[in-house]
């Protein structure tokens, strides 16, 4: 491991709190040392206060901060001579520790302080680094670990036994520490946990930390335990996305609520999950028990889907008899499946809670493996981890963070996307919590939107091979498919029935109607496994109830799609699954109206441009954010008991009072 240090980026940050952001980020960039928020750092200084008394402040990283982006505001700065008097108390628990954090913090806003803020506070340095080194957990979770890692260190380190993050570790570190340390001690180790390094200087506490790391790495190679290979595996046999979307859909069942569900079968997933003694070592813990949640895989899948949800069941019953609030037991299931085909499958309410989950479990993967090279992964007993699942301060969080977003664990997919209504409509699926798959023919609709939860791919939906393989991208990112928004469309120009080409009669009819169809007939199985039911929003046109002199073709067409609705509406509300339709008109922020479309038609009714786009009873624009607005609503709580409805969204048109 080598040290990042620049010292034309250092010049960049001043004072100790900007060195301190500095090496924050520096071991941040660095995922086996730290990953999602994981791990803490802090720095002491002394400041004045109102009354020119010296104060001394530990500047400590706020929850929900990163390392890896961390700036100055995110340190909470709290008293530092109280914070370390806590340590002496004789007994503290967690909820009133935070509490005393809480009231002793010194700027008003300020992030909730580390939950370790007494560890670093007790540690009689300036600098205080805190990572959750993959190779010190390799180490640590072998056979006789808490020998190898006092032969490792020596008195460079003192050793601490594992002990759950808190009030009590910290005292416990209070007491010990002082009893290790020597005149060469630059860190800790805490046993299953993660590893300290200290120092007067910002630059040494973090160089000290990759030097304490790099020892770890130096001694894994020494006994053939760091770079470990897994057995080439063939591909997976062909991806079933309906057996992934049965999969999340038992799994969302037992756990309450909807959940995406990403599938990633890269050799080392895949692999991984193919090792002869998978069974054992992926069911013996995690790497560290701050992970537990997240990494804590379900026994092997197996395609056996019944016996992976009854695993599932069996977890909440077990642990639901112990935890001291059993509603809440849901919110801590395991987050992911191990798979001889699928590789690994891994669970969230959110794309960025499927992210995390793959990549802990990537480092957890080496991690095991290195464990086991050095003679056999050791994980923490179950005792431990289910402490930190159901942790008081892991609970209040849970309570704190309220409902979320009406579409929260669930996919929308919308053809047409890239532009107009299609992309209004992917905005307001987002905006409720659904992660989005975006269809278009237009490439750019790949990086329409910067977003974990959206996955924009290009493909012509008259291509029934292309739709089968966005389909299979779209359900291996996100699990399935629980709302489809049929959108994509074109408006021919305006021709009156004697002139229209059969070309454009056939353009027509395939986009407008054919296309639409094999959308729904590659969906329809992934919507009847939707957790909450398959909901469809087809867009059609105030032409279907009132055509319009020059659009026979497009007339006719969205005509043939409102009519394929209605039979799709009769047919499949036995799968659970409701259609509805609305019908915009006057809808010009739109790729269909080009401006000579818009111009053709505007004269066709002998009024101006501006004059057409208002031509309804409201004499209001239309726009594709109204339309959006109501499919999502179509989609969500209010509609639950309606199908095959058609409703308006033109400002309305008299034609049709």
């Amino acid at each position: 491991m080598q040290s990042l240090w620049n010292d034309a980026e250092a010049a960049k940050f001043s004072g100790p709190l900007g060195l301190r952001v500095y090496t924050s980020r520096l071991l941040g960039r660095d995922k086996s040392l730290v990953l999602h928020g994981g791990g803490n750092t802090s720095v002491k200084l002394r400041k004045k206060n109102l009354f020119g008394e010296d104060e001394e402040i530990l500047y400590v990283k706020g929850s929900g901060w990163d390392l890896e982006t961390i700036e100055a505001p995110g340190f909470a700065p709290v008293k530092l001579d109280y914070v370390r008097r806590l340590a002496s108390l004789p007994s503290l628990s967690d909820p009133q520790m935070v509490n005393e954090f809480a009231t002793h913090t010194l700027r008003a806003g300020a992030p909730a302080p580390s939950v370790e803020t007494i560890l670093h506070a007790i540690l009689p340095h300036k600098y205080v680094d805190h990572t959750h080194a993959d190779a010190v957990l390799s180490i640590s979770n072998s056979p006789d670990g808490e020998k190898r890692i006092r032969d490792i260190y020596g008195s460079k380190a003192a050793v601490i036994p594992y002990i759950m993050a808190g009030f009590d570790l910290a005292a416990y570190c209070a007491r010990e520490y002082p009893k290790q340390a020597t005149p060469h001690t630059v860190g800790m180790v805490l046993l299953s946990h993660g590893v300290f390094s200290f120092a007067a200087d910002a630059r040494e506490s973090y160089e000290l930390m990759i030097e304490l790391v790099s020892m770890a790495e130096r001694y894994l190679e020494a006994k053939r335990a760091w770079s470990i290979g897994l057995p080439p595996v063939s591909s997976a046999s062909g991806f079933k996305r309906e057996a992934a979307a049965k999969l999340r859909q038992d799994v969302s069942r037992a756990a309450g609520f909807p959940l995406l569900c990403q599938c990633n079968d890269s050799p080392r997933f895949l692999g991984f999950a193919r090792h002869p003694e998978v069974a054992r070592i992926s069911q013996s813990g995690p790497a560290t028990p701050d992970h537990v949640i997240r990494t804590k895989p379900l026994p092997m899948l197996g395609r056996d889907v019944a016996r992976f949800s009854a695993a599932y069941r069996s977890y909440f019953e077990k642990n639901a008899k112990q935890a001291k609030e059993p509603k809440t037991i849901l919110d801590c299931a395991p987050r992911m499946a191990l798979d001889p085909e699928l590789g690994l499958a891994a669970f969230g309410r959110t794309a960025k809670d499927i992210g995390i989950v793959e990549d802990l479990y990537a480092h957890t993967i080496d991690v095991i493996l290195r464990a086991e090279a050095l003679g056999g992964w050791r994980a923490l007993e179950d005792k431990h981890t289910f402490d930190i699942e159901y942790w008081d301060l892991e609970q209040a969080k849970l309570k704190r963070a309220g409902n979320p977003p009406v579409f929260t664990g669930e996919v929308a997919l919308v053809t047409g996307a890239a532009s107009g209504i299609g992309k209004a409509c992917a905005e307001a699926f987002l905006k409720r919590g659904a992660a989005v798959v975006g269809l278009d023919r237009n490439p750019a609709i790949a990086d329409l939107v910067k977003r974990q939860d959206y996955l924009g791919l290009a493909c012509d939906l008259t291509d029934a091979k292309a739709i089968q393989a966005v389909m299979d991208a779209a359900v291996k990112r996100f699990g399935g498919v629980d709302m489809l928004v049929l959108n994509a469309g074109i408006f021919p120009s305006s021709q009156a029935i004697k002139d229209i080409a059969a070309e454009m009669w056939a353009r027509a009819m395939a986009v407008n109607v054919e296309a639409n169809l094999l959308v729904m007939q590659a969906c329809h199985g992934l919507l009847k496994l939707a957790p909450r039911g398959g909901r469809v929003v087809v867009i059609g046109s105030k032409n279907v109830p009132a055509p319009g002199m020059g659009a026979g073709a497009y007339s006719a067409s969205k005509a043939a799609l409102n009519q394929l609705a209605r039979v799709a509406a009769l047919e499949w509300a036995r799968d659970g699954i409701r259609i509805n339709t609305i019908h915009p008109n006057a809808v010009y922020d739109t790729a269909l109206w080009t401006d000579e479309v818009l111009a053709s038609r505007a004269k066709a009714y002998n009024l101006s441009v501006e004059q057409y786009k208002r031509n309804n009873l409201l004499q209001t624009e239309v726009s594709s954010k109204d339309v959006a607005e109501m499919a999502a609503e179509m989609c969500g709580p209010l509609f639950a008991k309606t199908t095959a409805a058609q409703v308006p969204v033109d400002g309305g048109t008299e034609k049709l009072v």
